[in-house]
């Protein structure tokens, strides 16, 4: 294959990749709590015969950002948002400990704490079980008051205590579905220092225009990728034209 058309689709190969993760973010951009992932380009070797100083330009991701999305308001009370750094525990499908910073919870038809994903939310002893009630509240620690159903309101019932932890920011990787976990898949500790503000949400830490910006600058790149492939294209067919000439 002629070395520049090699190259030229390499780079928008690696383009088309970035400009993935760049719409992933956008889209997600209304996702509660959601972190945007973070992707740069290195130079890596070509592996296989010729040169040794042969190299590409390659699309790779480097986590994602861990700094805090805005506190909207929403008055409910099964709305949370961490305050500064930490996670809300939450238990995935395979029965896994993961952590989020989505903190718009509900209790489902087995009285069962989730998030509005699904994720059951985890306390001290596992799932957090919400006995019937007629208000509900959590604290700053995460504590989980309520009024039974059937009591007044001067008959308050602490049910349990969402785990909330801080893990070394070094440790984790994010999963496909969104959440996060530590490198090792095992548990984390709970951290009582992490705290807990009812009634709001954390936005996602996308930031649109920047992301705009990137996008842009992707398109016109690839564009410049598509253009030397055409470039290589010809120079192909016009040598040869003069190989059959000669």
């Amino acid at each position: 294959m002629d070395r520049l058309l090699y190259v030229a689709m390499t780079g928008a190969k690696q383009l088309m990749q970035a400009q993935t993760l760049v719409s992933h973010n956008l889209a997600n951009v209304s996702t509660n709590g959601f972190r945007a992932d973070l992707a740069r380009f290195e130079a890596r070797p070509i592996e296989g015969p010729g040169y040794p100083s042969r190299i590409n330009t390659v699309a790779t991701g480097v986590g994602f950002d861990q700094s805090s999305g805005t506190l909207e308001p929403t008055g409910s009370p099964l709305d949370v948002a961490v305050q500064g750094h930490g996670y809300i525990a939450v238990q995935t499908p395979d029965g896994k400990e993961a952590f989020t910073r989505g903190g718009t919870l509900n209790v489902n038809a087995l009285g069962l704490l989730e998030t509005q994903r699904g994720e059951l939310v985890l306390g001290d002893n596992g799932p957090v079980a919400v006995p019937p009630y007629v208000s509900i509240a959590v604290g700053g620690d995460g504590t989980i008051s309520i009024v039974p159903q059937g009591q007044g309101p001067e008959t308050l019932a602490q049910i349990g205590r969402i785990k909330l932890v801080n893990p070394d920011p070094n440790d984790l990787e994010k999963r496909p579905d969104g959440l996060v976990r530590v490198t090792d898949g095992g548990e984390v500790k709970a951290d009582v220092k992490v705290g807990l503000v009812s009634g709001f949400i954390e936005s996602s830490n996308v930031n649109i225009a920047d992301s705009l910006v990137n996008m842009i600058q992707i398109s016109r790149e690839f564009d410049v990728a598509v253009k030397m492939m055409r470039v290589a294209d010809d120079n192909a067919e016009r040598a040869a034209t003069l190989a059959r000439m000669a």
